[in-house]
């Protein structure tokens, strides 16, 4: 069982990320109708109808190490929005979406990116009794760099 005040300081951590992207993103600015990071990342009312990747429970259950990977991960997408929003191109950066496509952690090198591409592409290649769709999809992402 969750003890209340590990609840209540997961709550007030959590909280305060989203406080934190706001002013990363939009500084002093109010901006109403934009969608944050924080919104598809956390959940804090353990709702079943949320698409949000953890909930508080989940949260207040990881022991140090896991959240501060799953803070980085947060804050890695956070910069990557901010970058689009303000058509910074860094080489480093790379999608998020893609990566997750990939199947690879938010921070994956790009040799990373051509190994696990290739591997999926072998596995999905219609030639080789792959799935045909998969490979379309695989065939479309775009990591920015070329093989």
């Amino acid at each position: 069982m969750i003890h209340s005040n590990n609840i209540y300081e997961t709550k007030r951590k959590v909280r305060k990320l989203k406080t934190v992207e706001k002013k990363i993103r939009f500084g002093n600015e109010t901006r109403i109708g934009v969608s944050l990071v924080w919104d598809s990342f956390f959940n804090l009312h353990d709702s079943s109808v949320s698409t949000a990747r953890y909930t508080l429970s989940i949260l207040a259950l990881m022991n140090r190490e896991d959240y501060k990977r799953v803070v980085d991960e947060y804050f890695a997408n956070v910069y990557y929005e901010y970058y689009k929003e303000n058509g910074i191109v860094h080489t480093a950066t790379y999608d998020p979406s893609i990566l997750a496509q990939l199947e690879l952690p938010f921070n994956a090198e790009i040799h990373d990116i051509k190994k696990r591409f290739r591997e999926l592409a072998m596995i999905y290649h219609p030639d080789k009794g792959g799935d045909p769709a998969r490979f379309i999809d695989l065939d479309s992402v775009d990591t920015g760099q070329s093989a």
